[in-house]
């Protein structure tokens, strides 16, 4: 007879032993990055295309300027690159900061449809209206506080050239060194960057776009007639629809540099978004996914469904389960006694093996990308043991996503660094 020691001994190991055959091909994503290199055309064979730059911003006149000043000064011919804001019910001067600064700007005021998807659609009608979309080969999407690395556009352009519909970027950050949160956001896109999304190019699997610094063919917005991806998470909406359907996301090794959030509030705020949009993605496209790579053996698919989908409900199923049986185990008193010992110390193999395994994860990003990143040596080494306890707060934030009505708020950016303060220091 099974007691309930036994149980729960085996199924802790069960759940590790599950996740870890999930995502065992991220370790082999790992050996790709070290081992293969990304053979691209002919550089006297790459043509340079005419882009916009499409940038939605709400309430950002502290940083603006200095992305739109990134863009001025790239290495890349100004006369085939346009840059258009969105101010998005803005409150403060983002709208004249951005047309001083060079920009095209249009303001939209809608307290109902919030949230950068409608923005960008806005401003895409917008753009074709006055502009057209004829002479624009491809737009390139930005949020308001990021930086580009004077090489960006001409990296970008080498991959858009080889005929992909969409091309993300390596995505490093303008605070780093500012706390733990920080440096968790900002080892995870790193990772994100070099041993994912680089992985998957070389492999010619399709790559994820994460937030922001990515580019699209404008012939994929008049196949879709605009931007209609509105979910609390937009960009694994738009990641996903393009996996269901065949299109194509390459990636380019061009830097750019995105601004974390600095307070715990902050971080909840946002991370519980992306989780609740995680939970919507999945939700509306989570049976075309998980058919495409079922029935159609697409791997694609199943990246973006092991992206999704099971790491937050593998641990959460761990971490309720576990609690559910201490509970029980108190509610017996002194007859609970080994129970509670049993439970409390296969939960804290589980939680050690995480840490571990989250732990290598950060080392191997932070020996990799070292020069890379803007930080402190001191700071860059404490910042390894702490990522893994940032990587752990998702568990009450996916719990609570799963309850909580949440929606689209912004996140006030106050980092005012240029690109000379970051590539000069």
């Amino acid at each position: 007879m099974i007691t309930v020691q036994d149980f729960i001994s085996s199924f802790n190991s069960l759940i590790f032993i599950v996740f870890m055959l999930l995502y065992a091909y991220q370790m082999f994503y790992i050996l790709v990055a070290f081992f293969r290199k990304h053979k691209g055309k002919n550089p006297k064979n790459i043509k340079q295309h005419k882009y916009g730059f499409i940038i939605a911003a709400r309430n950002e006149a502290n940083v603006i300027a200095h992305l739109i000043d990134s863009i001025h000064q790239q290495d890349y011919p100004s006369e085939l690159v346009r840059i258009f804001v969105i101010a998005d019910n803005c409150t403060d001067d983002t709208a004249k900061v951005a047309r001083d600064a060079g920009a095209v700007v249009y303001e939209r005021f809608n307290q109902d449809q919030v949230g950068k998807g409608y923005a960008l659609d806005f401003g895409l009608k917008c753009i074709e209206r006055d502009f057209g979309t004829e002479n624009i080969e491809g737009f390139f999407i930005f949020d308001a506080d990021n930086l580009l690395s004077k090489n960006y556009i001409s990296k970008m352009n080498t991959i858009f050239d080889e005929g992909y519909s969409v091309v993300t970027s390596y995505r490093n950050s303008k605070n780093f060194s500012t706390n733990w949160l920080t440096a968790g956001y900002s080892l995870w896109f790193l990772r994100e960057s070099k041993y994912l999304n680089n992985s998957r190019m070389l492999m010619d699997t399709n790559c994820a776009v994460s937030g922001t610094g990515f580019l699209v063919n404008a012939e994929v917005f008049k196949e879709n007639d605009g931007w209609h991806y509105t979910l609390l998470t937009e960009d694994i909406e738009f990641s996903v629809d393009c996996a269901v359907t065949g299109r194509k996301i390459g990636y380019a090794d061009a830097e750019f540099y995105d601004e974390q959030p600095t307070t715990f509030a902050q971080s909840w705020s946002q991370r519980m978004r992306w989780a609740k949009g995680f939970y919507q993605v999945f939700g509306q496209y989570g049976k075309k996914l998980v058919g495409n790579w079922l029935i159609n053996f697409s791997f694609s698919c199943y990246d973006l469904t092991m992206t999704i989908f099971p790491a937050l409900f593998i641990t959460l199923a761990c971490c309720l389960t576990n609690l559910c049986i201490l509970i029980y185990a108190l509610f017996l008193g002194s007859a609970g006694g080994d129970l509670i010992g049993i439970t409390l110390s296969s939960l804290g193999t589980t939680v050690s093996n995480f840490y571990i395994t989250v732990f290598l994860v950060g080392l191997l990003t932070t020996i990799t990308e070292w020069k890379r990143i803007d930080c402190p040596k001191g700071k860059k080494i404490l910042y390894l043991f702490t990522f893994p306890l940032f990587m752990f707060t998702y568990v009450p934030i996916a719990i609570a996503a799963l309850f909580k009505k949440v929606k689209w708020d912004p996140i006030a950016h106050n980092v005012t660094k240029k690109i000379e303060d970051i590539e000069n220091q």
